[in-house]
């Protein structure tokens, strides 16, 4: 997966958005205003996602590539490189769950006012 295709998944998800709030180096990817993903543009390909804090423990013990989230709560957070050691469809199956977390966190009034 590169840069390209992560956004274009990232972006074929319901009411998902694109943003840089933080610099010109990060590209964030919101929903219903919330963080699900946001990933490096310089450097090597990184992502963060959200993680349910159990599966992120066992995730990390699992695959190299995969790091406790920089700059993000340790406990929800992960950061995956993406160098290949990783399938394609695991790192959509991750971001989708990152994706259903942040939802579930909407109120119930935002989800409808979403559609989600």
């Amino acid at each position: 997966m590169n840069i390209e295709e992560l956004r274009e998944y990232c972006l074929s998800l319901p009411q998902a958005t694109e943003d840089m709030p933080f610099d010109d180096e990060t590209l964030v990817f919101k929903v219903g205003g919330r963080m699900f993903c946001f990933a490096s543009l310089t450097g090597d390909l990184k992502m963060n996602l959200k993680c349910d804090p159990d599966e992120a423990i066992e995730i990390r013990e699992t695959f190299p590539a995969v790091t406790p989230g920089f700059h993000m709560n340790k406990k929800y957070w992960n950061t995956v490189l993406i160098d290949g050691s990783i399938s394609d469809s695991m790192l959509k199956v991750w971001i989708l769950q990152s994706y259903k977390l942040v939802v579930a966190k909407l109120t119930k009034a935002e989800r409808s006012r979403l559609g989600l």
